[in-house]
């Protein structure tokens, strides 16, 4: 009974793919192969992972404590004219909350210095803002707001920069004025630092301040209970289409305005660098596939006497086609593998590897000047390892159709007469 040709072929490519001590130059150039192929994708996973990190930080992070869209006003509504905004906006089916809140820009003062910055007032922890920041508190409790009507909580920039703690009072200017016969006064008050919180994102950790909203009321003299609208949408991708939508509808009073304005740029630019630098990482991914080429084309020359006795004996053109075939595609099994491990692990601990790298050589990787967050964040996304696996593993075998079909060429007689 004659052994199908196909055990053989696969004997005989893992023999090649192996470390022998009868051909080295075989076994060099298989775990060449095997290494770049390797590197290249776990580069590939590594990069991908940390730039779905970044998507996911924006949205769930970042766009889960800003705001989607707000409304705000200059007027003094009433609470019945709110009441009647608010139905109007419970009709578009994409808003999963609405949340009254008291927004104004002011100023912050500390022992340290003083800052602009956007003040916050809100009613609860309900506020879903709110709700989402409290996992943010590296001191105090969002919570202690509800019981300290004049309290504040920063976040933890601005707390160094005015040189404040948990504890210390600030004092707090609004935009608006007192007047009287004698002089034009600045509306203050001293607040007690309840809580400081770190996002990691510059605007959030400089520049936004939250009180509690009967104390934004008296410190902006506001006669209406609220003057702004913060909105949350099931997709915060559809703020812009939902803010058109919304300011045809509502009154002219209100003015409408997304995240898009202030971090939509930066959101963008994380998704187009994603795009280009995936295209830049399968060009390295085929680069490898091409050295797969040179290995196997150098492994099938190195072995043209071992083909021409295979075919002496017998062994058809298509026997020496598969050994090469099921050798190329070995090694792409065991590099992508590899790759795949070693991708994974990189991806599993890149953060904290980036903040070991950061103190100890005592630099900074990310800027929250330059980028949304100061930190490296990584997600490994199963579907793209999906991709990439047969991604990879397609090249590496349309690779080795070229020197499996050369050594499928090779004559016996004229590959002994070389030898």
């Amino acid at each position: 009974m004659v052994e199908s040709p196909f055990p053989f072929s696969r004997y005989l490519a893992v023999r090649y793919v192996s470390v022998g001590k009868t051909s080295h130059l075989v076994s060099f150039m298989s775990a060449v192969a095997v290494f770049g192929l390797s590197f290249s994708v776990a580069i590939l996973i590594l990069v991908l992972s940390v730039m779905n990190g970044f998507d996911r930080e924006m949205r769930q992070t970042v766009l889960g404590i800003v705001p989607h869209i707000t409304l705000f006003t200059d007027e003094n509504l009433k609470q019945s004219e709110w009441d009647s905004i608010t139905e109007q906006l419970k009709i578009n089916p994409e808003l999963s909350s609405i949340s009254p809140v008291v927004q104004a820009a002011g100023i912050v003062s500390g022992p340290a210095g003083n800052k602009g910055v956007l003040i916050n007032g809100i009613t609860s922890i309900e506020n879903k803002d709110g709700l989402a920041l409290d996992n943010y508190f590296t001191s105090g409790r969002l919570q202690d707001l509800k019981s300290a009507r004049w309290g504040i909580a920063i976040g933890e920039s601005l707390a160094k920069s005015l040189g404040a703690e948990t504890g210390d009072q600030l004092t707090l200017y609004s935009s608006t004025i007192s007047i009287n016969p004698i002089i034009t006064l600045a509306n203050f008050r001293k607040f007690d630092v309840v809580g400081i919180f770190r996002v990691g994102t510059k605007d959030l950790d400089e520049a936004y301040v939250i009180v509690n909203q009967k104390a934004a009321r008296a410190l902006f003299k506001l006669r209406s209970p609220h003057n702004a609208l913060h909105l949350r949408l099931k997709d915060a991708l559809l703020a812009d289409h939902v803010a058109l939508e919304l300011d045809s509808l509502l009154p002219p009073a209100l003015s409408v305005e997304s995240w898009t304005l202030q971090l939509g740029a930066v959101y963008d630019n994380i998704r187009f660098s994603r795009n280009i630098i995936a295209f830049m990482l399968w060009l390295l991914v085929s680069v490898a596939a091409f050295n797969l080429v040179v290995s196997l084309m150098m492994i099938v020359r190195d072995k043209r006497g071992d083909i021409a006795i295979l075919r002496t004996l017998g062994a058809s053109p298509k026997t020496v086609m598969r050994i090469f075939l099921w050798q190329g595609c070995l090694i792409g099994l065991i590099g992508t593998s590899l790759g795949l491990f070693f991708g994974i692990l990189g991806a599993t601990y890149v953060t904290e590897l980036a903040g070991w790298l950061e103190s100890f050589f005592s630099l900074q990787l990310l800027s929250a000047d330059v980028y949304p967050i100061d930190y490296l964040p990584s997600k490994v996304e199963w579907l793209d390892l999906f991709y990439v696996v047969m991604g990879v593993f397609f090249l590496a075998f349309i690779a080795t159709i070229i020197p499996a079909r050369r050594a499928a060429k090779i004559q016996p007689a004229e590959a002994l007469r070389q030898e």
